[in-house]
């Protein structure tokens, strides 16, 4: 992607302690490292941010992928529901304890950065981020506190003062005008980084471009580490990070990474064929009590004249053939229709109606760790593993990228590797 035509957007990463806090201005700390490369190995939001705060630590970084995020052909990042969420999730949860504590760091410290970002006006002459703050509704079909899991949930919410408006109010069932067949009694809401993901991928990788990065198209297949020596060499790389979502399950030799198939129904929503839907509206069934597709209800504004409506998780289904007529699509649709009165006369997207992707599952944890296995000679890796992510892969990017720079501080000081 060109980027000489363009000025790079006046922002940048630091790590304050340990974890990575964005400034506007510009960057002091840009060649710090410059005579130093890192191979990052992914192209989804984990690794174009994982790029990001290395060349702002003054890293020079190389960017390998298979593909990049396109309108034609859209990588999983995209098809993301992208709506931020303290964990556990809605979607996808992790519910190792370890875990959820990490994902609860992380994310917060993706919160502070989009929260900042979307602050930040883009000049007209530049991509869009498509970060904005909007206000996201969880509804229950029982008292919150007969769940103990969403009840803690709740409660941590409400003490964090760096979410804000948070309010917990059964009215807001009625103020949203949700169906009473939907069987809805209790609800709160925040403020979540709600995200364009065609808009942010697009802008993620100018800027990275426009901060030095140099991109390589092409597909790594096998165990990376009998490969490592080659490709260090062959880049001329320091270290090489390993985020390629589901491909982890090759490249880490994980035979607990898996694929929770998702997808997303785009309905134009300009207030026309039904009131316009301005804030995110889910539904958080008990687990127990999802259907066979996994499925909740999820209807979100991606932009000021889309809608989405999912969702989906259907775990160990790697096939993307799902169509508007498939029986878990019409169900998803359905389940959104009797949520929201009139979205039924919702007029599809002309350009992509559906979409579809593979959310990266990995067991019970997420992994950001260094590989700790060691090379045929015994000499210790200098790989960085992120993956694992699932569906909160925007919501903990940034978290999980200040992990990443913490593990290569600890590699360059020649501090052993240890499981996390």
């Amino acid at each position: 992607m060109p980027a000489l035509a363009y000025s790079t957007p006046d922002v940048y990463l630091t790590k304050l302690g340990s974890e990575l806090v964005l400034n506007q201005g510009s960057n002091p700390h840009r060649m710090q490292q410059a005579n130093k490369r890192i191979l990052v190995i992914g192209g989804g939001v984990t690794g174009m941010t994982t790029a990001w705060a290395l060349l702002d630590a003054g890293y020079s970084v190389t960017i390998m992928a298979e593909r990049w995020a396109s309108l034609d052909d859209r990588i999983t990042s995209q098809i993301a529901g992208a709506l931020w969420e303290y964990p556990p999730a809605v979607c996808g949860r992790h519910t190792d304890k370890i875990s959820i504590l990490k994902s609860k760091k992380w994310c917060m410290t993706s919160y502070r950065i989009f929260e900042k970002l979307q602050k930040v006006l883009p000049d007209r002459e530049l991509p869009d981020h498509g970060v904005r703050m909007r206000m996201a509704n969880f509804f229950f079909d029982n008292p919150i506190e007969q769940s103990e899991d969403e009840y803690e949930k709740m409660l941590e919410i409400e003490t964090i003062s760096e979410i804000k408006g948070f309010k917990r109010d059964a009215n807001l069932v009625k103020y949203h005008a949700v169906n009473q067949k939907a069987g809805v009694t209790d609800a709160y809401q925040h403020l979540s980084p709600a995200i364009d993901t065609d808009s942010y991928m697009t802008w993620l990788r100018f800027l990275v471009a426009c901060k030095g990065a140099q991109f390589v198209t092409e597909r790594i297949s096998g165990d990376l580490l009998k490969q490592e020596d080659e490709l260090l060499a062959e880049f001329d790389a320091h270290a090489i990070i390993q985020c390629t979502g589901l491909s982890g399950a090759e490249l880490a030799g994980d035979e607990s990474v898996y694929p929770l198939r998702g997808a997303l129904i785009r309905v134009v929503n300009d207030g026309t064929k039904f009131p316009k839907v301005t804030e995110a509206l889910v539904m958080a069934h008990d687990y127990s009590k999802r259907d066979e597709d996994g499925g909740i209800v999820f209807i979100v504004p991606r932009n000021d004249h889309t809608l989405i409506l999912g969702g989906l998780a259907q775990p160990h289904e790697a096939n993307l053939d799902l169509t508007l007529d498939s029986p878990e699509i019409r169900r998803m649709r359905d389940r959104c229709n009797r949520f929201v009165p009139g979205l039924e006369n919702a007029d599809y997207d002309p350009e992509a109606p559906l979409v579809q992707g593979l959310r990266p599952f990995r067991g019970k944890n997420v992994r950001v760790e260094r590989e700790l296995r060691h090379k045929e000679d015994g000499s210790v890796s200098r790989i960085i593993h992120s993956y694992g992510q699932g569906g909160a892969g925007f919501t903990l990017s940034f978290g999980c990228a200040g992990d990443v720079m913490t593990l290569l501080e600890e590699l360059e000081t020649g501090i052993p590797p240890s499981a996390r």
